[in-house]
């Protein structure tokens, strides 16, 4: 490897999830080594962190240029108000009121991956934090490799053979608006992914279903899909698979979308702003262990610009 790459240090920050990378500066052009020792860490790790990293849109835009093709900001919604940027999409604090109309207030996002209702998901992405309240905001992340092998065999291999439909939605107990509805019939996505997703790169299995975007499971009665997926998702959401992450300006987070699940923050009870970008990354097809495909009930592909 080279000099600048053997100076990288890999911090893990759990037993299962989250490693902190330093000593390298992603607003410069990265070398190969470095690239490479950054995706060896993702793969293992499924979400890595750096500190310190005060990129414009044009640098976050080549850093993930690295790693893939950058997908539109977001399949039904904005990206930042900047032509030469439609990757990038913004995350700020009030950025679902053009969602929903009235909340219960449980609505707000549960544990998910990023875009699971198109039949290709994102691979990857990635989000840099620019203002950030004083406390509060923290991000956590899960990972689903271990989480399907937390699963006693039995229901291992159960899981193994099981469907399950992804779809958009506003979120239990939550009025949309009309905004929202005429976006989401204007670009509907609804696929069917296996219950258990084989990693294109390093072959594990990863429990691949979400309380975000996963409607029920195929070919069951309700009653069934829902104790189901609430056993899944209890076991998504044990702490021994998760890392909490605190934002700092100029923190980066990159996720591997098809092994983890993120929980957003709930704990914004100040005013102050909040604003991040994130870019995603084109993602394949997910493939099950019986080697069949996901296939896309409603919409297209979720393709790069």
């Amino acid at each position: 490897m080279t000099q600048a790459a053997t100076r990288i240090e890999i911090r893990p920050q759990s037993g299962h999830t989250g490693a902190e990378i330093r000593g390298i500066d992603l607003g410069s052009e990265l070398t190969a080594d470095e690239v490479s020792a950054i995706r060896d860490a993702l793969l293992q790790w499924k979400v890595v962190f750096f500190r310190d990293q005060f990129l414009d849109h044009a640098q976050h835009l080549r850093f993930a240029q690295y790693f893939g093709a950058p997908t539109p900001a977001h399949p039904l919604f904005d990206a930042i108000p900047d032509p030469d940027y439609p990757t990038i999409y913004p995350i700020f604090r009030d950025r679902f009121k053009a969602r929903v109309a009235q909340s219960s207030g449980y609505d707000r996002p549960g544990w998910h991956a990023d875009v699971t209702a198109a039949v290709n998901p994102p691979a990857a992405s990635i989000l840099r934090a620019e203002v950030l309240p004083a406390y509060g905001g923290d991000t956590q992340w899960a990972n689903t490799v271990a989480a399907y092998a937390g699963l006693s065999e039995p229901v291992r291999k159960l899981a193994d053979g099981l469907r399950a439909v992804h779809r958009f939605s506003p979120g239990a107990g939550a009025k949309p608006t009309a905004d929202y509805l005429r976006r989401v019939e204007q670009r509907p996505l609804l696929s069917e992914h296996p219950v258990v997703r084989v990693h294109p790169e390093t072959g594990e299995k990863a429990l691949y279903v979400n309380p975000g975007f996963t409607s029920h499971i195929a070919d069951v009665s309700p009653h069934e899909s829902r104790r189901l997926l609430e056993l899944f998702y209890e076991e998504l959401a044990r702490p021994e698979y998760t890392v909490r992450f605190r934002w700092e300006p100029g923190s980066i987070a990159f996720w591997d979308n098809r092994s983890t699940v993120h929980l957003a923050p709930r704990d914004l009870t100040t005013d102050d702003d909040r604003r991040l970008y994130r870019i995603t990354l084109v993602g394949d097809v997910p493939v099950g262990p019986d080697n069949r495909e996901s296939i896309a009930l409603e919409g297209d592909p979720f393709e790069a610009i």
